[in-house]
């Protein structure tokens, strides 16, 4: 008998203002592409193109009162990030600025192994270097 689940899919579900213009910034920056359902407006999944990561997806869930997390050393913690794995930092941070990505001024890579920066929510995620 097995001792873990066998999850069939992945799904990592942001909390977010605006769902639709989150998963927009995601789809852009990953070129993936954002799915959206007029029976829930407030949940949008940003899936990639078939074939490629299956079972893996991101989801922006629309929250009254969003707070996005004030990181490193605010009230409000980062409570998770992602971690987006590149060959180059310095190719992908300009891309990453122009899906509309903020580049954090805290940056605690002494090595430049990873960069962090904001998505249009206020949220922290990484680019880091294979």
């Amino acid at each position: 008998m097995s001792t873990s689940i066998r999850a069939t899919r992945h799904v990592y579900a942001i909390d977010c203002p605006d769902a639709a213009a989150l998963a927009q910034f995601y789809a852009r920056l990953l070129g993936w592409r954002a799915d959206s359902s007029e029976e829930d407006p407030d949940w949008v999944d940003v899936v990639p193109p078939q074939g490629e990561s299956p079972g893996f997806s991101i989801a922006c869930q629309e929250v009254p009162d969003y707070r996005a997390p004030d990181w490193p050393t605010g009230p409000i913690p980062q409570q998770a990030h992602l971690d987006l794995y590149v060959d180059s930092i310095a190719e992908a941070a300009p891309l990453a600025e122009a899906a509309g990505a903020v580049r954090h001024e805290v940056q605690p890579s002494e090595e430049g192994t990873f960069m962090v920066f904001l998505d249009p929510a206020g949220h922290p995620f990484c680019l880091c270097e294979n």
